[in-house]
């Protein structure tokens, strides 16, 4: 029940344990075609260019820069967390001249900052988290698409933390690449990183087109500027994937297993269903901490659906309670990194456990722990509101 990774679903496992075969079978090559389509109900788009990056969440993010930025180009990188300081990192050794704009923690940027930013800064690519896990919040996204279409920019935002629990559309919203991991929301293993890039990205990214020598045939394209990665050169890991079967490396099979029954179950209960499951179950557990006597962190405004983050009470170890939590009752919540460390708990509630009984075992069970730690709190007081919030709920 923390930040992620969380508890797989039975169902993502059992087809994990399936039979493997080799990458050219038949099978597994429409294996891969069936899970291109199914990501794109998931990213709400119609890009054929919709994929897997083989490697957590990072492959992902690290596949989709390394293979837009060239060397010189200016990256514009908005920071609210934890993770846009990553995003500036893998910007900075690509080679990008980055420039970066930040706020507090537990807030978002304005969209007229960020347009402000672009104005002055006339970067190449706008490279963004959308839930930033690390502060519990989400940056909107939806007047970045046409912020960035009137100026020429390339749009990227990593959706690891919040796509399949929070309101996400690709297209409608104009974003350019999207990157993502199974392990939150998508209630599968961290391995998989799902992606999808609009066709004006797909140019940018063959421009760069270099096939390696031993699988390049006559007339192949060769760069003199090649993407500066063969592993997550995007150009044939999409040759890998399309009609052609480049043979770029082998298929993770049993991760495609994996993220492809992510997507079946995503795409079977229906992504506004979804969205709307861990909305219930997300604000059931933020009321339950507030009954708790816990003060949330962050802008409430803008807090992503499948993770709350609570201050940590005066005389309690954060850490010390979270290894109580799970040594006696067998439940995870997180801490978080950097000003945040120490003072800020992570409570999460996301795909598989986005349900009653796992929000009414968590809260009841903090409880007993913050009792026994010396908190003076409410008797029953977050289960009894987490109760109170599905009754009206349900009333409504």
């Amino acid at each position: 029940m923390g930040p992620g990774p969380i508890n797989a679903d039975p169902r993502v496992l059992r087809a994990m344990s399936a039979q493997l075969v080799g990458q050219y079978d038949p099978a597994m090559t429409a294996y891969m075609t069936e899970t291109m389509e199914l990501y794109r109900g998931v990213f709400r788009t119609a890009n054929e260019a919709t994929l897997l990056v083989d490697g957590t969440s990072r492959a992902g993010i690290e596949a989709a820069l390394v293979s837009l930025i060239e060397p010189g180009d200016r990256v514009l990188v908005p920071i609210f967390g934890r993770f846009g300081h990553l995003l500036r990192e893998i910007a900075e050794r690509c080679g990008a001249e980055v420039h970066v704009r930040e706020v507090e923690w537990g807030t978002v940027f304005p969209a007229a900052v960020l347009e402000r930013a672009i104005e002055g800064i006339r970067p190449k690519l706008l490279a963004i988290v959308h839930g930033e896990t690390s502060t519990t919040v989400a940056q909107p996204l939806d007047e970045l698409g046409a912020i960035c279409a009137r100026h020429g920019v390339l749009l990227y935002t990593d959706a690891t933390a919040s796509l399949g629990g929070n309101e996400f559309e690709t297209d409608a919203w104009g974003i350019d690449v999207v990157t993502a991991g199974l392990q939150k929301c998508l209630g599968g293993p961290s391995g998989s990183a799902p992606i999808t890039l609009s066709p004006r990205a797909v140019s940018i990214v063959n421009e760069r087109k270099s096939i390696e020598a031993g699988i390049r045939a006559p007339g192949d394209r060769v760069s003199a500027h090649p993407i500066r990665s063969n592993y997550f050169d995007l150009a044939m890991i999409l040759d890998y994937w399309g009609p052609k079967r480049l043979n770029h490396h082998t298929e993770a099979t049993s991760m495609l297993y994996g993220a492809r029954e992510c997507a079946r179950l995503l795409v079977e209960e229906g992504l506004p269903a979804a969205v709307e499951r861990h909305r219930l179950h997300g604000s059931a557990m933020v009321r339950g901490l507030r009954g708790l006597g816990l003060t949330l962190f962050g802008d409430q405004a803008v807090r992503m659906n499948n993770v709350a983050g609570v201050l940590i009470p005066d005389g309690i170890d954060g850490d010390a309670a979270r290894a109580v939590l799970l040594a006696d009752y067998g439940i995870e919540i997180g801490t978080s990194f950097g000003p945040l460390h120490g003072k800020v708990w992570r409570v999460g509630t996301m795909g598989y456990n986005a349900r009653r009984d796992t929000v009414l075992l968590t809260l009841a069970a903090l409880e007993q722990v913050l009792r026994r730690g010396g908190v003076a709190i409410p008797a029953g007081g977050g289960v009894d509101a987490a109760l109170d919030h599905y009754a009206s709920e349900q009333a409504a």
